[in-house]
């Protein structure tokens, strides 16, 4: 598999990787957890939100590497 081609998305003619796109969807997904938290008033339960959030998105980012890309 080493020398197989590197998995990315052409996006207007330019070549983007495919793992950025999975960072760019983990962070959007893990906004709207946040948005959902605000909303059923679960925010102040999340503590410490700076380190919460950002476990999530990593979450969501793996998480969609390992469905679609493996």
């Amino acid at each position: 598999s080493g020398c197989s081609r590197a998995p990315s998305f052409n996006i207007l003619g330019s070549f983007f990787p495919s793992w950025l796109l999975c960072i760019v969807v983990g962070i959007v997904l893990a906004s709207i957890c946040y948005w959902i938290f605000l909303r059923m008033k679960l925010e102040k339960e999340i503590q410490p939100g700076i380190v919460v959030y950002p476990c999530l998105a990593l979450f969501f980012c793996f998480a969609l590497w390992l469905i679609f890309f493996s």
